[in-house]
């Protein structure tokens, strides 16, 4: 006979909680001292062991119950139906992930206005994403499909996205010093490079896309995160100037 004080010792399980297995009739002890301590045998160790198994893979204490006490249970029955909820659990988790990056990701463009920027989340969250999908899918067809894989994404951690963000926020913090400004050149300056890097000899595709960025209504429909029309025609104003003097420095 093993002292519920070394069961403890042995597996971990509190005391308190092997009192609850015992009330709630899940682990029965084997036998009680004079004094009232509960004691278990081998057998009743090997079940603790199978109650703490089956709790880490999910099940409730109801279903371990039911599932030790039957012995034509359907282990295979179970075992799916637990694997799928587990898998089901992971979508949603991956979902709310994904919303916390678009959140923290939206505050970074927006700066100071963080509310601003979760109502813009909340507004692309209840778009139908069928919707965006039909509407994608209308627009680019062979391998503009694949380039606008690789268009940065607010759920992304990629350092390229990160970066873009970063350049935004920038941009958008640097609205009063005017499009010709050196800090404002300069962001405009890093996202050519950037856009050299990934889509050099693409403009097709870039022409198409930012058409649709400018229109905030296909821009929702594609599923982009909204940036403020005066952001969107500061940066096409910065960007002139930038190419203007490209032009001039190689004549």
């Amino acid at each position: 006979m093993i002292h519920i004080n070394k069961v403890r010792d042995l597996t971990g399980v509190t005391v308190r909680t092997l009192r609850y297995y015992d009330e709630i009739g899940l682990l029965k002890p084997a036998s009680k001292t004079e004094g009232g301590h509960r004691l278990y045998t081998n057998e009743e160790i090997k079940k603790l062991q199978q109650v703490q198994f089956l709790k880490k893979v999910g099940f409730t204490l109801d279903e371990i119950k039911n599932m030790l006490a039957s012995p034509d249970w359907d282990w295979s029955k179970s075992l799916k139906r637990q694997l799928s909820y587990v898998i089901n659990e992971q979508e949603n988790l991956k979902k709310t992930e994904r919303a916390l990056r678009e959140m923290i990701h939206g505050i970074a463009i927006e700066g100071d206005d963080e509310w601003i920027a979760i109502h813009k989340i909340m507004r692309l969250s209840n778009n139908n994403k069928e919707n965006q999908k039909s509407f994608r899918e209308s627009i680019f067809k062979g391998k503009d499909k694949e380039l606008l894989e690789k268009v940065p994404s607010m759920t992304s951690e990629s350092s390229e996205a990160l970066e873009w963000i970063a350049l935004l926020g920038q941009l958008k913090r640097y609205l009063n010093n005017g499009p010709e400004a050196s800090n404002v050149q300069n962001i405009i300056r890093r996202m050519d490079e950037k856009r050299l890097e990934e889509f050099d000899g693409e403009d097709e595709f870039l022409d198409k896309l930012w058409r649709i960025r400018m229109s905030s209504e296909q821009s929702e429909k594609l599923g982009l995160y909204p940036i403020d029309e005066d952001v969107l025609k500061f940066m096409e104003q910065a960007y002139a100037i930038y190419l203007k003097k490209g032009i001039a420095l190689r004549e």
